[in-house]
């Protein structure tokens, strides 16, 4: 599968400044190293669903939180 890449924007990821060529949110979490992990997504605080992140674009100034799931109580 390829990874849909464009020009380099600056993002947050967890609040962190990144740069990234990804185009979208899927190509995101591959360029981070999550791969196939199970992560939930949000992109500017809205929650976006895993089937939706290769139609989700990514936009300088983004906020995008990436977070996997804990075990334990």
């Amino acid at each position: 599968m390829a990874v849909e890449t464009r020009s380099r924007s600056d993002i947050l990821v967890n609040g962190v400044p990144v740069t990234t060529e990804a185009a979208t949110l899927a190509a995101l979490v591959t360029e981070l190293g999550h791969g196939d992990a199970c992560v939930a997504t949000a992109r500017n605080g809205d929650f976006v669903p895993a089937r939706v992140r290769g139609a989700t674009q990514l936009a300088p100034g983004d906020r995008i939180e990436i977070v996997s799931p804990r075990h334990g109580g």
